[in-house]
């Protein structure tokens, strides 16, 4: 499996691994930004958690799982669920801001 974008070492779009870049290509991987968002209010078990991903398989969730956790934005927590770290729910409070912009984008675009 390969290793989770890391700042400093090159990612996808930058050769020099700039902080913003390694994220983009953190939150750019498949299902990646759907784990954080299923994770914002409450610690999920695994199984919870690809239920809430549309039944999402086993495989991919255990990749991005242990991405996340490489990452230091999900950790587990008690009883096999997994929860945002103090990084996962900054990232998730930043999250909402381009939420916001995109719900005012598709009003745009509906006119």
């Amino acid at each position: 499996m390969p290793s989770p974008p890391k700042p400093g070492r090159p990612v996808r779009g930058s050769t020099t691994g700039r902080p913003l870049m390694a994220a983009l290509d953190l939150f750019g991987r498949r299902w990646t930004l759907r784990v954080l968002w299923e994770l914002r209010d409450d610690p999920l078990g695994f199984r919870a958690l690809q239920q809430q991903c549309d039944g999402m398989s086993s495989s991919v969730l255990r990749q991005r799982l242990v991405e996340l956790q490489n990452a230091q934005l999900v950790e587990r927590g008690g009883q096999e669920s997994y929860r945002l770290t103090k990084l996962g729910r900054e990232a998730y409070e930043e999250l909402l801001g381009l939420h916001s912009w995109a719900e005012r984008w598709a009003a745009e675009l509906d006119k």
